[in-house]
């Protein structure tokens, strides 16, 4: 063999070992690529041999304080589809037997293989056809399951309430979004969470943990039985059951007191912070919001103009009006800038400013316990003047209207409560910086003075205005209000079993709530009067410069050892007298299990039947 003959073939040796090697490296690249990086082989493969199917866990039950079951669960039947697995079939026969058209068939189809739609697609993986069908189309469909072939029925439950009533507290279930599926790595696609209420607030403790269970397939597909005789499932932990602290007996009467208007009622009871009702008018029947129903009954509500999907005891914020006089009282004897014996003049109003804001006829001077008796404007003015305006306590206006915001603060307002409820809203508190930028030059108290009564830049939610009377029956503190009483197996959270002391002596509280007993026994409160029971309380009408005023009460009972705290505020109700007192007196009287009397029943007839609603219309 030449020499040049020997060479040209020793490099066609080279170059064809060369392609070989490139081609078992580029083999198991590919095969490393198959069998590690890529998912959607893994899936292919394993769902060739195994079905993985979620067992989803039973929802945890809620009770109330009495034990009355309030939501349970009940079987739902959810379609499933491997569209990889999908061979040709009957798809009327299909549409027929769980009550859609073809048109919706194929428009779900293209949804489903819709990335935009359909984020994470892979026709490897269950996808939901459809959800929540009956039971009785889960039995037809069940009967013929085998002429579908991809298609798989899913068991899951679906919630159901014994009440039409406290459907802001309990709220909803809902199919989870993007959202919730980034921030929580337990939720996947067509899985369901709490949206609102207690469902939304306790969702951890609801929802259990999902299981496993893991099916053999043949060759062509069908299911054989368990993996390895099930060693492999794992079992689902059903979630915790709730006993809230909501009566709903007294729920239920509170909504009915409150049909045709707009507002709330919050009953406390003052030595545990345990909401006994959380009422908001109007309000919704949360079955609304069950099953294949639940969107467009949604959207119904949505557009409702009286919105009853807000939940105004924890959302509406409202000037509280004379309600508030006692916190003023509070503060003005705590700083030392008055006493229970000071004496205010009131000559129809609040003589420094020309008798603006104007009052009514009472006895004059007058002091605190009558101030609060009577909701005299003119003292709590005079007060605030006295606290603010006098060089000798603070330095400047702002550090004393600090002092009074802090003090105020202290007693719930400005800032959330923290009840277990999504949703909360703070109100609002000034503080000195905020009068500042709108009064550049010069404030005082003659500017602002409004506040002293509840009015002006001061909002607070029902929730807020109750608290105050609960702070005021234990005379100094109150706990965080919540309306879970018990988790099962499970201690509650220290936040709401803690005491939160206010910034104010409790001697102080003990002369403002002689003063909102006699607002009951000679006062503005004297309609709250229960037979055999001390009851203290406090009007308020808070003015509404779009329409007719609000009417509002607070109140508590007994004098001593309070049982039950409440607040009753109604949109455009005019007088605190002509709403809020008897409403109130109403339901502590339904709470303390007193026997109504002819007046009681005269008074519930008329406020059962009596409505707000037109003034609202008009605005």
């Amino acid at each position: 063999m030449k020499t040049n003959d020997k060479f040209k073939f020793e490099n066609r040796k080279y170059v064809i070992g060369g392609a070989v090697v490139v081609v078992v490296l580029l083999f198991i690249i590919r095969l490393f690529f198959l069998q590690v990086l890529d998912n959607d082989y893994k899936i292919w493969a394993d769902n060739n041999a195994f079905l993985r199917k979620t067992i989803y866990p039973s929802r945890g039950i809620i009770y109330d304080r009495a034990g009355r079951l309030l939501v349970y669960n009940q079987p739902a039947y959810d379609v499933m589809v491997v569209m990889r697995e999908v061979q040709p079939f009957d798809t009327l026969e299909f549409c027929n037997t769980v009550g859609i058209t073809k048109e919706v068939f194929d428009r779900r189809i293209i949804e489903i293989k819709d990335r935009r739609l359909n984020p994470g697609y892979s026709s490897y993986v269950p996808q939901l056809f459809m959800n929540q069908l009956s039971a009785q189309e889960y039995g037809m469909l069940q009967e013929k399951l085998y002429k579908f072939p991809g298609f798989y029925i899913q068991n899951r439950t679906l919630r159901d309430y014994e009440y039409p009533n406290a459907g802001n507290i309990l709220g909803d279930v809902g199919e989870v979004n993007k959202k919730d599926i980034e921030k929580d790595p337990y939720y996947v696609q067509t899985d369901y969470s709490g949206r609102s209420g207690v469902e939304r607030s306790y969702e951890h403790v609801l929802r259990g943990e999902k299981g496993i269970e893991i099916l053999l397939r043949d060759a062509h597909g069908r299911i054989k039985g368990k993996y390895e005789e099930g060693i492999h499932d794992v079992p689902p932990v059903s979630g915790k059951s709730l006993k809230l602290s909501i009566d709903m007996e007294l729920q239920a009467y509170g909504e009915k007191l409150m049909q045709g208007k707009l507002g709330s009622i919050v009953m406390i009871e003052p030595s545990t912070g345990e909401v006994l009702c959380l009422v908001t008018a109007p309000s919704y029947d949360p079955r609304l919001l069950v099953g294949r129903q639940r969107g467009p009954n949604h959207i119904m509500l949505e557009k409702n103009p009286l919105n009853p999907l807000l939940d105004r005891s924890i959302m509406g914020f409202y000037p509280p009006g004379s309600t508030f006089k006692p916190s003023q009282g509070l503060i003005f004897l705590q700083e030392g800038s008055t006493t229970a014996h000071t004496h205010y003049s009131c000559a129809l109003g609040y003589t420094f400013r020309g008798g603006k804001p104007a009052c009514h006829a009472h006895t004059s001077p007058i002091s605190l316990v009558p101030a609060i008796a009577t909701s005299c404007n003119s003292y709590f003015c005079w007060g605030l003047h006295d606290m603010l305006d006098d060089r000798k306590l603070y330095p400047t206006v702002q550090d004393a209207f600090e002092s009074w915001k802090n003090h105020i603060v202290s007693m719930g307002y400005g800032y959330r409560l923290g009840i277990d409820l999504p949703g909360e809203y703070r109100g609002f508190i000034p503080n000195s910086k905020f009068y500042d930028k709108y009064h550049p030059t010069r404030w005082n108290s003659s500017t602002i003075i409004s506040i002293a009564i509840g009015q002006g830049e001061v909002t607070a939610t029902p929730l807020q205005i109750a608290n105050l009377a609960a702070t005021i029956a234990n005379r100094g503190y109150f706990y965080t209000p919540h309306v879970v009483k018990e988790i099962e197996d499970t201690p509650l959270d220290s936040t709401y079993t803690t005491r939160r002391y206010t910034t104010v002596d409790r001697l102080h509280y003990e002369v403002v709530a002689e003063g909102m007993r006699q607002a009951v026994v000679t006062g503005t409160c004297y309609r709250a009067a229960i037979p055999d029971i001390e009851v203290c309380g406090k009007t308020g009408t808070a003015e509404n410069p779009h329409g007719k005023d609000h009417s509002a009460f607070i109140g508590f009972a007994p004098y001593k050892n309070p049982k039950v705290a409440i607040a009753v505020y109604v949109e455009n109700g005019g007088w605190g007298a002509n709403y809020g007192v008897p409403i109130g007196r109403l339901m502590m009287e339904k709470y303390l299990e007193v026997e109504q009397s002819i007046e009681s029943q005269y008074m519930e007839e008329q406020m059962i039947h009596s409505s707000t609603l037109l003034p609202y219309a008009q605005q």
